[in-house]
């Protein structure tokens, strides 16, 4: 039995990713008889089955020593000690608080899937990056296809259950557990075939916007437009892109007013004056932040995880919350601190990186994360994550990514697939 990163990845990958079209069929079935009371049952039997998936292929990637050389380098080997520092200490601040051990662990589910950005580091540092994303783009057609005939299906015939569609019938929920998973997994299928740029994808990346427009979904509308805003940019002259700068605020406004519509939210609450997160982010803010302590370090890791909710129920803890955005679940259980440092990573991934689609990438995590938890969404954490590795494992100094594999540290020599110097990056 050979390791062979370079070309399995792809595939492993597309297995992850996959499982949740096995594990919600019986939430599939139910959400067309009407019932959404399984939401907990059947998230929980996706969660094993998805994690199951996740150890298989870390073990597969581990049995690959260059994975191992990877992790020993001084600069992967000191973020994830300093990592660990910082979560140790909010962890044990968290059981000081008299939280049980239960409730910071879950707090630390947005590391779950890190490991899966190691890989995808290593495979940019073996410069593999263009050819793994190449293959997985084209598997992820498969994918799309099969979300597609469900999600037009649903949109039809499906009950109201999450609200009506823009084709008469319930909102499309493909094979997740709401809508929202739905749009923001098809979103990010839009990015992936955009950063894949192959022949004739074009048309994927078209189908895999109308899902996530069908889904009624905000965010995966928003994000999915700022795709498109990207590609017009980069297919429009250096000399006048500073036209489309301009209107920039106006277009971003318009698009957030119009996915706030009933015509694309299927929802009753389209009023922004009215937006219920505004409402929940101002009372939590102004609720649980007593002192100095809580604002650099956070009131009570993991509570604003939707796995505390599922294992206690609603409200058990004091100061128990669905946070229903990234950044502040990052307040919440890591403090200003934690918030900071996630945001100058960030930052970094963006500056430091040679990857040629960096800023279209980056841009797209940090917006996905503001309505939502990002990195508690499957498939598109683990898909994210996987890019997120990419973008940082892409240096800088290099030339760009050699089509052919080489040993991590090795120099480059190659431009291709598109993913030029970064020099030329900058014209």
């Amino acid at each position: 039995m050979r390791v062979h990163l370079e070309s399995q990845t792809p595939y492993l990958l597309f297995a992850l990713v996959s499982v949740s079209a096995l594990a919600s069929l019986p939430q599939v079935e139910s959400a067309w008889n009407g019932v959404k009371e399984v939401y907990g049952e059947q998230d929980f039997g996706l969660r094993i089955l998805r994690e199951l998936t996740l150890v298989l292929v870390l073990g597969w990637a581990a049995l690959d020593p260059r994975f191992w050389r990877m992790l020993a380098t001084s600069k992967v080997s000191a973020f994830l000690l300093v990592l660990a520092a910082y979560c140790l200490a909010e962890t044990g601040y968290a059981i000081y608080l008299g939280l049980p051990s239960v409730v910071p662990l879950a707090g630390l589910r947005v590391f779950e899937y890190l490991p899966i950005a190691l890989l995808g580091y290593l495979i940019a540092q073996l410069n593999a990056g263009v050819k793994v994303l190449a293959t997985f783009v084209k598997l992820l057609r498969l994918y799309v296809l099969l979300q597609a005939c469900l999600a037009v299906t649903q949109a039809l015939w499906a009950p109201a259950l999450f609200g009506v569609s823009l084709l008469g019938g319930g909102r499309p929920f493909g094979t997740f557990v709401s809508p929202n998973l739905f749009g923001a997994a098809m979103s990010t299928c839009t990015l992936f075939f955009a950063l894949a740029r192959l022949p004739g994808h074009g048309k994927w990346m078209a189908l895999s916007l109308f899902l996530a427009l069908l889904s009624g979904s905000r965010t995966a509308f928003m994000t999915g437009m700022l795709v498109v805003f990207f590609q017009i940019y980069q297919n429009t002259r250096a000399r006048d892109r500073w036209a489309l700068w301009l209107p920039a605020p106006l277009l971003a406004a318009g698009a957030l007013i119009l996915a706030s519509s009933p015509l694309l939210s299927g929802r009753e609450d389209a009023d922004l004056s009215k937006e219920g997160r505004l409402t929940l982010w101002q009372n939590l803010l102004s609720s649980q932040i007593n002192d100095t302590a809580d604002l650099l370090f956070g009131w009570g890791l993991g509570l604003g995880s939707n796995t505390v909710n599922v294992v206690f129920g609603e409200g058990h803890f004091p100061g128990q919350f669905d946070s229903d955005s990234l950044y502040l679940y990052l307040l919440n259980g890591y403090g200003l601190l934690g918030l900071l440092a996630y945001l100058a990573f960030v930052g970094f991934s963006v500056k430091l990186s040679g990857f040629r689609q960096r800023g279209l990438a980056m841009t797209f995590i940090f917006v996905a994360g503001l309505p939502f938890n990002l990195w508690e969404y499957f498939p598109q954490n683990a898909m994210l994550m996987f890019l997120w590795g990419l973008v940082l494992g892409t240096d800088r100094t290099s030339v760009g990514w050699a089509e052919r594999s080489v040993p991590i540290g090795a120099p480059n020599d190659g431009h291709a697939y598109g993913f030029a110097h970064p020099a030329e990056d900058e014209r």
